[in-house]
């Protein structure tokens, strides 16, 4: 076909594939906007000083790929938490109008659009109103991607929101009840280390719920010398 068109040896491949890289573009539909700079910058701003640059590193290298999106969605749905909470509290609208600079009007009619907003179309008006005052910082795993928001204390006391991603067998319960009820049983957890906690946690009996006994007797087993190997130096 190429020679029948007096095409440049190579041209005609040349053309189909940049035919079929332009249907795939209109097939999956135009990548995410990156955030605003403005945006970002808020953001980064409350990330742990530590891990600032290296975060930032990855948004810049990848602009709203998925680290950014998880990120700003997670603040988002905490910050969102607490305002669908709160809406109805004078108090706590007063307290925002007065640390984001806005009247108490102004606050309640941007909290309802804040609400309707999305990952995709936050806007530097809803940081500045809502993420700032209530974000006092967040910081991130990026082997796990667990993630931990601290909340400002005077708009949402509280302990820090964690979240976590980890891998789970269909049905699986995130904590076993038999494990729970252990850890309230200081006859039974007696001086377990964290070590031993979370070995526990972790241990699951397919197509069984364990009881508290049964997590008593795993910790007496793990501390008992007669059940494992010395290892060998070389």
């Amino acid at each position: 076909m190429g020679k029948l068109l007096k095409l440049p040896a190579g041209k005609l491949s040349r053309l189909a594939d940049s035919q079929r890289k332009e249907e795939l573009k209109k097939s999956l539909g135009d990548p995410p906007a990156p955030l605003f700079k403005e945006t970002r910058e808020l953001i980064l701003s409350k990330c742990r000083p530590e891990k600032k640059e290296e975060v930032r590193a990855i948004f810049e290298k990848q602009p709203f790929g998925e680290l950014e999106r998880l990120v700003t969605q997670k603040l988002l749905d905490v910050v969102k938490g607490v305002a669908k909470e709160e809406l109805e509290s004078e108090n706590w609208l007063h307290l925002v109008a007065r640390l984001s600079g806005r009247t108490y009007e102004q606050t309640r009619v941007n909290i309802l659009e804040f609400l309707d907003t999305d990952v995709f179309n936050v806007s530097e008006k809803n940081c500045v109103a809502f993420l700032e005052p209530l974000i006092d910082s967040w910081d991130i795993d990026l082997a796990t991607f667990g993630m931990e928001i601290a909340l400002s204390r005077r708009l949402a006391p509280g302990d820090p929101k964690k979240f976590e991603y980890v891998q789970r067998e269909p049905n699986q319960p995130e904590e076993e009840p038999g494990f729970r009820e252990f850890l309230q049983d200081p006859s039974l957890t007696g001086d377990a280390t964290p070590h031993e906690i979370e070995f526990l946690r972790g241990l699951r009996v397919k197509g069984k719920r364990p009881t508290p006994l049964y997590y008593y007797r795993e910790l007496q087993n793990l501390r008992d010398p007669l059940h494992f190997r010395v290892a060998r130096s070389k």
